[in-house]
C-alpha cells in the first residue's frame, strides 16, 4: 500500500470517510452479529469504531496514516466518548500484544497484493481470538468497470482464510461512498461490495 497516496487523499476528500459509519457495520450490529471488544482495521478516521462504541463495545482502530487517526481521536474527544485509537501497520498486528472477540475491516483487505494477503490472515489471526468472528466489506468483482480500488472475488476470500478459518458466508452489500464530480463512475447507490463474515476455528 502507498502510504503518500492515503495520505494525499485525505488532505482532500476521501471517498470513504463519509464522516457516518458504513451501513452495513450497523446492520451487523443491529443483527447481533458484533460481539465483545472489536478492532476495527484500517478504520480511517474512525466512524465505525465510534460507533460500536456508542453501542457499547470495547473499540479499538488502527490505521497507518496519522492524520486520519489524529481526526479519528479528536472525534472520540468532542463526542465524549472512549476509544482507543492507534497509528499501526495492518500487517503487523501482532505489535498490538492483545486479542478480541471481534475484528472489522471495511475496505482494507482490497488494497493488499496477492503476497500480502497470507500475511494479513496470519496477523488476524494473532489479534482474534479463537471461535471469535471477523467481518470484512470489500469492493466486489461485481462492480463494473476498473477504476478505484482492486475487485474481488468471492473465491479470492475463501481462499485467503482456510487454515484456520472458516468462512461462514459471503453476501453481496454496497460501499457508502461520497460522490466527487471529477471522482470515479461508480454503481448508484454505492459500488458493488462483498460482506463475508469469517470465522476463526
Amino acid at each position: 500500500m502507498d502510504q503518500q497516496l492515503f495520505e494525499q487523499m485525505y488532505q482532500g476528500h476521501a471517498p470513504w470517510d463519509t464522516g457516518r459509519p458504513q451501513p452495513a457495520i450497523i446492520q451487523l450490529a443491529e443483527a447481533g452479529r458484533i460481539h465483545g471488544s472489536v478492532l476495527d482495521v484500517g478504520c480511517g478516521t474512525g466512524e465505525n469504531v465510534l460507533y460500536l462504541a456508542a453501542r457499547g463495545h470495547d473499540c479499538w482502530g488502527i490505521d497507518f496514516v496519522p492524520v486520519a487517526i489524529e481526526r479519528a481521536r479528536a472525534k472520540a474527544a468532542q463526542r465524549g466518548m472512549n476509544a482507543h485509537f492507534i497509528v499501526g501497520n495492518a500487517l503487523e498486528l501482532a505489535k498490538l500484544g492483545r486479542q478480541f472477540d471481534t475484528v472489522i475491516d471495511c475496505g482494507l483487505f482490497h488494497t493488499f497484493t496477492d503476497e500480502e494477503r497470507p500475511v494479513f490472515a496470519t496477523e488476524l489471526a494473532q489479534v482474534l481470538r479463537p471461535e471469535g468472528l471477523l467481518h470484512i466489506l470489500c469492493f466486489s468483482d461485481e462492480e463494473p468497470g476498473t477504476e478505484g480500488p482492486r475487485r474481488v472475488s468471492q473465491q479470492e476470500i475463501r481462499d485467503s482464510f482456510h487454515d484456520g478459518w472458516k468462512v461462514q458466508h459471503i453476501e453481496p452489500t454496497q460501499f457508502d461512498a461520497l460522490k466527487r464530480p471529477d471522482g470515479p463512475s461508480f454503481t448508484p447507490g454505492g459500488p458493488k461490495a462483498w460482506l463475508a463474515t469469517v470465522g476463526r476455528k
